[in-house]
């Protein structure tokens, strides 16, 4: 697949960004009036610009958890697509899990990163509409992990590096789905990704969710971009659990710890890429080059290791996870999760006996 040139687009702006986007507007005024370097107005321009640059850095520097989960899904933030046209060369995707379909939601691919050829496993929102239904926005079905896994089986037998690019709010809940089965699926995943005797590096480049990012995201090194999140659980779905309130969401996403920060402290991944100033989708270039940059420094890394001793330390890594969290008895609890009213026992209890008939 050869590289293409992204075509920019208006900008869209977050809820937080709107001091940034009032900023962008002026820009834009005094540019219609006259956008050459040295005329009447070049000097307010780049006052302006100033500005907005150390705006930017006030705000990123100080992302609330849930903040950081919007930039993570911001509608122009680089997909998997685009890393395969940028960052990869003599791309050929391969299909099918020789079993019931060709899932969407997960591309399989060989290519080539720098003088590596390695074997590109990764999650696919789809650009426009139609491409996001079609691949279940990034949901992954049974077929696409069993698809995934039957490539790094052949990537095993012929000795290629595993790269897999994480983006998905969790695999497809639908009852087909489960019929096929979805949980089966993903702890064969597991199982499997964990004895594979070739190098595994896995990326989280925007939403990793639950069980869905997991199914292709056990390996040697486990890195994240600076503004994606990898969580047991969406904040949305955390929220709608504990407080039966989606709104709660913010809440929700400041107890997860689902940021690289936040992950790094608990030894549970290995490294947070840093992106560009105000977020990957502001610079799409220089975000792929640095996730390219963490790829080949890795993989040079890990081809240096004998193939058990990388087995081996795989081995510890997984069953070192959890082993520096807080204890239970250091957690902070602000208060418990109020039930609401009409959710509550003992109006339950009320209202099924109004309800049911009266036994003689």
């Amino acid at each position: 697949m050869s590289a293409v040139e992204i075509k920019p687009s208006a900008p869209v702006y977050l809820p937080f960004e709107d001091q940034i986007a009032r900023l962008d507007r002026q820009i834009e005024e005094l540019r219609k009036q006259d956008n050459s370097l040295q005329g009447p107005n070049a000097h307010q321009i780049r006052q302006i610009q100033i500005e907005q640059t150390q705006l930017l850095k006030e705000i990123y520097a100080n992302l609330s958890p849930w903040q950081t989960v919007q930039v993570s899904r911001h509608p122009q933030r680089p997909l998997l697509s685009d890393y395969l046209n940028l960052m990869f060369k003599d791309v050929r995707i391969l299909h099918g899990d020789r079993c019931f379909g060709d899932d969407r939601a997960i591309v399989t691919a060989m290519g080539q990163i720098g003088r590596e050829k390695v074997m590109i496993i990764g999650q696919n929102k789809g650009k426009d509409i139609k491409e996001k239904i079609a691949c279940n926005f990034g949901c992954a079905n049974p077929e696409g992990y069993r698809k995934a896994l039957l490539k790094m089986k052949m990537a095993e037998k012929f000795g290629l590096p595993i790269v897999t690019l994480i983006d998905t709010p969790g695999a497809y809940p639908g009852i087909g789905a489960e019929e096929r089965g979805q949980a089966q699926a993903i702890a064969v995943n597991l199982m499997e990704m964990s004895r594979l005797r070739v190098p595994i590096i896995c990326v989280v480049i925007g939403e990793g969710g639950s069980g869905g990012a997991l199914g292709i995201g056990v390996g040697d090194k486990l890195a994240m971009l600076q503004y994606s999140y990898y969580s047991v659980i969406s904040p949305e779905g955390c929220a709608a659990i504990l407080w039966h309130d989606g709104s709660q969401a913010p809440r929700a996403a400041e107890a997860l710890k689902l940021t690289g920060k936040d992950l790094m402290k608990l030894n549970l991944i290995d490294a947070v890429i840093p992106e560009p100033l105000g977020g990957a989708h502001r610079n799409i270039h220089d975000t792929v080059y640095s996730v390219e940059q963490f790829l080949l420094k890795s993989l040079t890394e890990l081809k240096r290791l004998k193939i058990d001793t990388l087995l081996d330390r795989r081995y510890r890594k997984i069953r070192s996870f959890g082993q520096n969290c807080v204890e239970l008895s250091g957690l902070a609890v602000q208060e418990a999760p109020a039930i609401p009213d009409r959710l509550s026992a003992k109006v339950q209890i009320t209202e099924s006996t109004q309800t049911s008939p009266v036994q003689q």
